[in-house]
């Protein structure tokens, strides 16, 4: 009988490499949103994929970058914190990006760990072929990684080389979650997350990332078959309430229509969504009001 072998791998990098985008990828379904704009990732998300012969835990983080507010702060530190006693690191770098400051803040991070590092080069769908060979001989460069593989992790090209080739560094082990657990984050998280997603997407540059989501209520209703989902959208000034609620709604109500797909998706059932705006001034910069949102430095 072959040896299970079983893992913790970081995702890092800096903002808007890709990194949620390769988690969605490998674990089949939207558990860490998605964005283009950087500094979408605020909580390290734990994505576990489980295969007949091993099971991989996923700590994908939040881009790395120098810190402007208290939550920026504390996503550094979830980065920083998620290097720590695990099996391999994956150091993701854009393939479209020169390398640059950003990253060699993290490869200077990196310097020290005996953990096996990996540079993915991510976005080689968006490069000509001769160009990633170019990219390696920059990086061979600043730092002795135990593996380079280039990916494209939204067409999915080289993926399962890179998990085949993961999981020859990952010990002999135990199965830590069950086989159809994809996250140990709680479904009031995800849908929080699945939420802000969308309300980043379409207000795009109008509201930056000062947009947090409360789950005030989750309640299954069984005579009408469906999940009655309530949920409150924090932003920081008044002037970007009006631009999250829209003329006459329209643009709280397209936010909950796209986010509400995505949750009938996670739960298996119809939904009922109901979404409120509350202005919380300067929030990002509050202690209390991050924990209440979800970002607790004592879990890390």
């Amino acid at each position: 009988m072959s040896e299970f072998k079983s893992g913790f791998i970081s995702i890092i990098g800096r903002p808007n490499v890709g990194k949620s985008t390769f988690l969605n990828r490998v674990i089949g379904q939207k558990i860490a949103i998605m964005s283009d704009k950087p500094q979408t990732t605020r909580n390290k998300v734990q994505g576990v994929l489980t295969q007949d012969d091993a099971q991989m835990i996923f700590i994908d983080t939040p881009g790395i970058h120098k810190p402007k507010h208290k939550l920026g702060e504390f996503m550094s530190k979830v980065s920083k914190n998620a290097l720590r006693e695990v099996d391999a690191i994956m150091f993701m770098v854009n393939a479209q990006q020169k390398l640059g400051t950003g990253d060699r803040y993290v490869i200077d991070m990196l310097k020290g760990t005996k953990t096996p590092v990996f540079l993915i080069i991510n976005k080689i769908d968006a490069i000509h072929p001769d160009e990633v060979l170019k990219i390696v001989d920059q990086y061979k460069d600043e730092f002795d990684f135990a593996e380079i593989i280039p990916i494209s992790a939204l067409q999915g090209n080289n993926v399962d080389n890179l998990l085949t080739t993961l999981k020859k560094y990952l010990p002999e082990g135990p199965q830590y979650y069950p086989a159809d657990q994809v996250t140990d984050h709680p479904e009031r998280f995800i849908i929080a997350e699945l939420i802000r997603e969308k309300a980043l997407h379409l207000t795009r540059d109008e509201v930056p990332h000062s947009i947090a989501v409360e789950i005030e209520k989750i309640r299954r209703e069984e005579d009408k078959d469906r999940v009655h989902v309530m949920a409150t959208i924090i932003i920081e000034r008044e002037s970007q309430k009006g631009i999250i609620i829209g003329k006459r709604g329209a643009m709280l109500k397209e936010i909950g229509t796209r986010a509400r797909k995505d949750i009938e998706n996670l739960l298996g059932s119809k939904v009922y969504l109901e979404l409120w705006v509350k202005v919380q001034k300067d929030w990002r910069d509050r202690s209390s009001q991050l924990r209440d949102y979800g970002y607790r430095d004592d879990e890390y």
